[in-house]
């Protein structure tokens, strides 16, 4: 029997029909999302959830207009965070970045279709900018085997119907990521297939008021985590028997529980696996009075990145005259290079200017001073001087813009690193942090 809303259980009792963000007040909803202690957070701290109708909308006519801007008829997304920013849907996103059995098409006028595991379609119905659902994207070897051309034959006819319908003529056909056979079968059916991610990470790199209000959600929430992991470090680590692998495990539990989704990496190292940096988190057992930091990389509620940098000194002796001199000349190199951000600075002279590091961390400096974050690190990237590429990055920062400003001071040999990041919004005036968390004073 149907069950009226009236008696189904809510998320927050003390709201009506919907949430804070539009999204029905229903334990039953489709759309993943956040938890009733994020949103009771956000209250707390004064923060304003996006509107969710209102940012897909946004983010849909954002990337139409690229469309039109580039005299394409369409783009063909198959990487999932494409095809999250273009219908907010989601469908076992990490299985699918390696197996790809979703696609959405976006018309140049606007229509918008998405092909999904034909058993789960109720995961695109709730969101009515999708005209169209289908079946049939799936033309991986893993699932095809030997017929895996004819299945992308078959999957590019259902394109070219979607195209001649709301393209007409127009055979510009913008595509993210496809599988080789996919791409055979386009070009066979006569189309210019033209470079998608251009298309979408420069439509994706400047954001809409809801996408910022959304970020400072997603910010808080991954600060709130990130909180309950130091306080997890500094009470057990002195005690003996705390592996990385453990505080590691604070985090992702911190984000999941107030509607986060995942972790893209395992950066957490301690004590002299911080040195070189980009080890894995793993199992060693941290002792006191070690450095413990750590890259978040972590995807949180409603999708967003938030990927911000710590250091930590953990114990109860004081850290070593060299880690507290390496700390001031990290925090020295983000405030510097983070004062340069504002609407027409380019690339180019974020990457010639700034902060220069010092000589004995150049060798195992980060891969970039700054990089674009949305829904994943994202477009543009600031790279240092000798990385430069001319033609590459011709571009200046706009509002709306995010960055994250990178420090990895790196002695060359030695037994610690100091990773700090913090993330940015680029303003109409200037830049404002979006980091809060605060720098371990211990360290300082």
């Amino acid at each position: 029997m149907d069950q009226h809303y009236a008696d189904r259980r809510k998320i927050d009792p003390t709201r009506g029909a919907t949430l804070g963000d539009g999204t029905p007040n229903d334990n039953d909803r489709v759309e993943i999302g956040p938890t009733q202690t994020a949103f009771a957070e956000w209250q707390a701290a004064g923060l304003t959830p996006p509107n969710l109708e209102r940012m897909r909308e946004y983010r849909w006519k954002r990337l139409t207009q690229s469309l039109i801007d580039r005299d394409y008829g369409g783009v063909l997304m198959f990487d999932p965070l494409n095809i999250r920013y273009a219908t907010d849907t989601t469908n076992m996103q990490l299985w699918n970045s390696h197996n790809p059995f979703r696609a959405c098409l976006l018309c140049a006028d606007g229509h918008m279709v998405v092909w999904e595991y034909k058993n789960s379609p109720f995961l695109v119905t709730f969101n009515p900018l999708v005209k169209e659902l289908r079946s049939g994207a799936s033309f991986f070897y893993n699932v095809c085997g030997d017929a895996v051309a004819q299945d992308a034959r078959s999957f590019a006819a259902q394109v070219d119907e979607v195209m001649r319908a709301h393209a007409g003529t127009n055979r510009r056909l913008a595509v993210d990521k496809i599988m080789i056979n996919g791409l055979r079968a386009l070009e066979s059916a006569g189309f210019q297939v033209m470079e998608g991610e251009e298309v979408t990470e420069r439509t994706r790199a400047i954001k809409g008021p809801d996408e910022i209000l959304a970020m400072r959600c997603a910010h808080h929430a991954c600060e709130s985590a990130i909180a309950e992991m130091e306080h997890e470090a500094r009470t057990r680590i002195p005690l003996g028997g705390m592996s990385e692998d453990d505080v590691w495990a604070e985090l992702h539990k911190g984000n999941i529980k107030r509607g986060g989704e995942w972790i893209e990496t395992r950066l957490l190292a301690s004590g002299p696996r911080t040195n070189p940096w980009f080890q894995e988190c793993g199992p060693r057992l941290i002792r006191n009075n070690e450095i413990v930091a750590f890259d978040t990389d972590l995807i949180g509620c409603y999708g967003i990145c938030i990927d911000i940098s710590r250091t930590w000194w953990v114990g109860d002796q004081k850290p070593r005259p060299d880690m507290i001199d390496a700390f001031a000349h990290a925090r020295a190199h983000i405030d510097t290079n983070m004062a340069m951000l504002k609407p027409g600075v380019t690339i180019k002279e974020l990457t010639h200017g700034g902060h220069q590091l010092g000589t004995s961390f150049w060798k195992q400096k980060y891969s970039c001073k700054m990089h674009g974050v949305g829904l994943c690190d994202e477009w543009p990237f600031v790279p240092y001087p000798d990385t430069w590429v001319e033609g590459a990055f011709d571009v200046a920062l706009q509002p709306g813009m995010v960055l994250c400003v990178e420090a990895l001071v790196s002695p060359e040999g030695g037994d610690f690193s100091i990773k700090l990041e913090d993330q940015v919004l680029i303003t109409e005036t200037g830049h404002e942090n979006l980091t809060r968390y605060p720098f371990d004073p211990r360290l300082s």
